[in-house]
């Protein structure tokens, strides 16, 4: 395949600059230009090769060019690409089956979606809808799109770029277990302090709240979580109060933490939420996402609606080929025992390096804090230094957190140990680098949190 040269590569830059928003972020201080993958790598434009440890923000769930998806695909773009939901379509009422049962939601509806923004829309929609009620309650440092009413729920100040709402949003603590004022507190006195946190944020709402909503691992906010069981205490309030529970899967779902095949089931003691909200690894690359839920909350609308694009037969075809191959190959065991021995390789890592604060995370879905050296200050100069440095190793990473001094690693589901080790041996050289690099510049100061994390 043909390379681009750097003054190709330049010029297409300028025209990305010149035609698109200012504010669409891109990585890296010369950004790349991804053409094609297979299994865990991509190439660039230049015709370099990389590992991929974030996969589309977490979207590539299996591999890249997955046989079983491109056949898929292939074979329904030369039937019918697009017919909407006006027409019956059996790959979607198929997925939607599949779907349903694997929810753990009894009596479930599926109604599908282009992304995972479109879904928390329309789980607020359902919620709303169904409390007649406006006021939402959501976790700090939470991130749940880029839509006008996904903005109003995000406690992460960095992807908020607007304070205007159709929502009365109520933020509640649970979101990040290792800072803030809990942080010092055993697993047990977390939960219960969460808890009364959220007691006292009812006590205060002047009205009926619709819904809590919450990522189970927060994404865009570093994969951090409250410790498990947090959820499922906060629904035994909910459920007192009536109040829906909606669990945002669009980055935890699909067994990607290892342990579970839901984010949700680390919190599920008290049964499952009300509405379930998913996207991106299930379409691996394909725009899909879609909500969840019990019928009375589904069916509690009452105009007319369809979805244009949302559950077409490309995307649902492609779906189905996908999880399917996820459930024939048991990649969420995969990703429990592949995330074990990274998880365990990363924090061999840390344990030299000053500018690692934490490792945490389940599964292929891992966050690596970072830190000025030898302190607690967030250090969003420090992820910036190892992006790039993973960059030149050969290797792709996210990186996010409230300060934008977390590294995000997921991979594709099917990471080899072998493919494992590699990411483990780039990123320490990388982090090495990082932490020489900010040694030898004296780095003092706390980094600004406006320079955030690219979201997931």
């Amino acid at each position: 395949m043909a390379t681009v040269t750097e003054n190709q590569h330049a010029a297409l830059l300028a025209r990305h600059r010149a035609v698109l928003p200012d504010w669409l972020a891109t990585y890296y201080a010369k950004p790349i230009e991804l053409t094609h993958g297979a299994g865990r790598h991509v190439w660039d434009a230049e015709g370099n090769r990389y590992l991929d440890f974030f996969g589309g923000i977490l979207t590539t769930m299996t591999a890249h060019a997955l046989p079983e998806v491109t056949a898929a695909i292939t074979e329904q773009a030369g039937k019918i690409l697009h017919s909407s939901t006006l027409y019956l379509s059996r790959q979607a009422v198929e997925l939607a089956e599949r779907i349903a049962r694997l929810s753990g939601i009894p009596d479930a509806r599926v109604f599908f979606t282009t992304s995972g923004t479109e879904a928390n829309d329309t789980a607020l929609l359902l919620a709303t809808s169904y409390r007649r009620s406006n006021q939402v309650l959501a976790l700090r440092n939470s991130y749940h799109g880029r839509s006008f009413s996904a903005i109003g729920i995000t406690g992460n100040a960095s992807w908020s770029p607007t304070s205007l709402s159709p929502l009365q949003t109520l933020y509640v603590h649970g979101g990040v277990r290792t800072r803030g004022p809990y942080a010092h507190l055993s697993d047990a006195e977390f939960i219960a302090a969460c808890v009364a946190d959220l007691e006292d944020v009812l006590g205060q709402a002047g009205g009926q709240v619709a819904a809590l909503i919450a990522e189970p691992v927060q994404g865009v906010g570093g994969f951090t979580s409250g410790p498990d069981g947090l959820l499922a205490a906060f629904k035994e309030v909910l459920d007192r109060h009536g109040i829906l529970w909606i669990t945002d899967e669009v980055q935890a779902g699909w067994g990607r933490t290892g342990d579970h095949f839901w984010g949700w089931q680390a919190h599920g003691q008290a049964g499952p939420p009300d509405i379930l909200t998913f996207a991106k690894g299930i379409g691996n690359g394909m725009s899909m996402g879609g909500v969840v839920a019990r019928a009375e909350v589904m069916n509690c609308l009452t105009a007319n609606s369809i979805s244009t694009f949302g559950g077409s037969p490309i995307t649902t075809a492609a779906a189905l080929a996908n999880l399917g191959h996820l459930l024939d190959h048991d990649l969420q065991g995969n990703a429990r025992r592949v995330g074990g021995l990274l998880r365990s390789r990363l924090e061999s890592l840390a344990a030299s390096l000053s500018i690692v604060r934490e490792v945490r995370g389940r599964g292929l879905m891992l966050g690596v804090e970072l830190v000025e050296p030898g302190t607690d200050i967030p250090s969003a100069t420090a992820a910036g230094l190892v992006l790039e440095a993973a960059r030149e190793h050969g290797l792709l990473i996210g990186k996010g957190g409230r300060a934008g001094n977390a590294l995000r690693i997921a991979p594709p589901l099917s990471l080899t140990v072998a493919e494992a080790e590699e990411g483990a041996t780039a990123l320490g050289a990388a982090l090495k680098e990082a932490q020489a690099a900010l040694e030898s510049a004296g780095a003092g100061g706390a980094d600004s949190a406006a320079q955030g994390g690219t979201p997931a």
